[in-house]
């Protein structure tokens, strides 16, 4: 790897440390703000488990902010989590909690408005949703619980010691678990923005399995975030802990496992096939935050007491840290890739082209998409998905889905169907069927990555997506994943 790319890392690393240090007061703050756990004591369990989340179950969240901006230069990566890192830095100071998912929004978006590059309005609207829901949520999980947990104690009538006994190991499991859940959700906000670029290789142990670029990229950030929680947590535990309202050890327990299964509900890819192959709904994998559900999870308690006790000022400079985070992070990367482009001449990103050739135009009017009023389009390359954007919406009247399907179509990302990049440990996820199915395509160039699925889905059924029905969403999601996977292995080589 260049010594360039380790640069660049360097910004997601401290965007890393400052989830660490301002996010860990939304998992042990209650209990470290109430005296039942020691800082050292919760920092360390905090690093552990964070870690574990991270490098575990850390690829679902992910997926969302990449379809929502995939930044595709580690110059462009390296602003986007410098700015997305000093937003969270800068409210650190002050001791509030903020999101580090609103920060990296900002900057995806900052990203976004400098390369001329179309912010896909679903996810934008999923992520933007969370902001509500996840705090909403996680009040109404901590009102439930509180409430049971009173009546539990009360039926039981534990002495104050053993009651004392039992909050506090009750809080370092709770503890131990809203960190693995921080890790696996929010673990996206520190390199996500480094996927699309990644600078790692996948490299085999011993023939056995293989450690893929996106795995080392997540055991880096999560490394980065346990060294923020050691070494900077403690100032925002304590207005997180006591602050906001002042609590009891059981109410401090209640706030952290309301944090933690609300951050375990939107990042948990085995729980979404649980609810897919029962045939239930399915929760939308998003990275939210952390300090969202924490905060709401206080005001939920605060509530079931009838409002007393809660600072609402305090309250409001939180809300306020809230709104001003994505804004900060937005202008401070997009005016710091003019100046990386400008000063330093480093490349923020690479140009994605757009092309209506004669194979893009029969697959649209195949998906039922009109195409008569851009014919005069055919044949001219658009060097950004802003200026083709432009030109479909001066020519025609688009659903959001039939503009989906422009972008998607006429995308130009070629493919190059190498086998040599395709070891069999690389290839372990897949079954004999879908190899052989990559294998028939050995040596094919596609220049749309669109065409390169269509040519697996007609060589194996096996790569055949289903009808959309919640029963074969898993499936369905199963071979998206795959299909990511083969278009980073393929991707034609600069």
């Amino acid at each position: 790897m260049e010594i360039a790319a380790l640069f660049f890392l360097t910004s997601g690393l401290f965007l890393g440390w400052a989830l660490g240090a301002n996010d860990a007061a939304n998992v042990f703050g209650t209990a470290v703000g109430t005296r039942m756990i020691r800082f050292t004591t919760a920092a360390i369990i905090c690093s552990i488990f964070v870690v574990l989340g991270a490098v575990i179950s850390g690829a679902g969240a992910s997926h969302t902010l990449g379809k929502l901006g995939a930044i595709n230069a580690m110059g462009g990566s390296f602003m986007a989590a410098f700015s997305a890192g000093f937003a969270v830095y800068t409210m650190t100071k002050f001791g509030l909690p903020v999101s580090t998912t609103q920060a990296i929004v900002g900057s995806i978006i900052g990203w976004n408005l400098f390369s001329e590059t179309v912010t896909d309005t679903a996810s934008l609207i999923k992520i933007l949703s969370t902001w509500v829901v996840c705090p909403i949520l996680a009040a109404t999980f901590a009102i439930i619980l509180f409430k049971l947990v009173t009546v539990l104690l009360k039926k039981t009538n534990f002495h104050l010691l053993r009651t004392d006994a039992y909050t506090r190991i009750g809080l370092i499991l709770a503890g131990a678990f809203g960190a693995y859940s921080l890790g696996a959700n929010n673990i996206a906000n520190v390199v996500g923005v480094f996927v699309p670029s990644s600078p790692f290789t996948d490299f085999d142990v011993m023939g056995l399995m293989t450690i893929s670029s996106i795995q080392q990229l997540f055991l880096m950030g999560a490394l980065a975030i346990a060294v923020g929680v050691i070494t900077y947590s403690k100032r925002v535990m304590m207005t997180v802990g006591d602050g906001l309202l002042p609590m009891s050890p059981v109410a401090a327990w209640v706030v952290v496992v309301s944090h933690s299964l609300v951050l375990f509900l939107f990042a948990s890819q085995g729980l979404e096939q649980f609810l897919a192959s029962h045939g239930l709904p399915t929760i939308p994998l998003v990275p939210v935050s952390s300090s969202q559900a924490v905060v709401g999870a206080v005001i939920g308690i605060g509530i079931l007491k009838g409002g007393r006790g809660v600072r609402w000022r305090i309250l409001g400079g939180i809300s306020m840290g809230w709104m001003m985070t994505p804004i900060i992070a937005g202008i401070i990367c997009f005016v710091g890739l003019f100046f990386l482009q400008n000063v330093f001449n480093q490349e923020v990103y690479s140009k994605v082209p757009y092309a209506l050739s004669d194979p893009v135009m029969k697959r649209l009017e195949h998906a039922g998409v009109p195409t008569e009023p851009v014919h005069d389009l055919k044949g001219r390359l658009f060097t950004s998905g802003k200026r083709f954007e432009k030109a479909l919406d001066e020519r025609m009247a688009l659903s959001y889905k039939e503009k989906s399907k422009f972008m998607d179509y006429a995308r130009v990302d070629e493919l190059v169907v190498d086998m040599k990049r395709a070891s069999a440990p690389k290839l372990g996820g897949l079954s004999a069927g879908q190899i052989k199915a990559i294998r028939a395509l050995g040596g094919q160039t596609f220049p749309h990555l669109w065409m390169f699925d269509e040519a697996l889905a007609r060589t194996s059924g096996e790569w055949q997506a289903r009808d959309a029905t919640t029963a074969n969403k898993a499936h369905n999601k199963d071979l998206k994943t795959k299909l990511t996977f083969l278009h980073r292995l393929f991707r034609a080589k600069e």
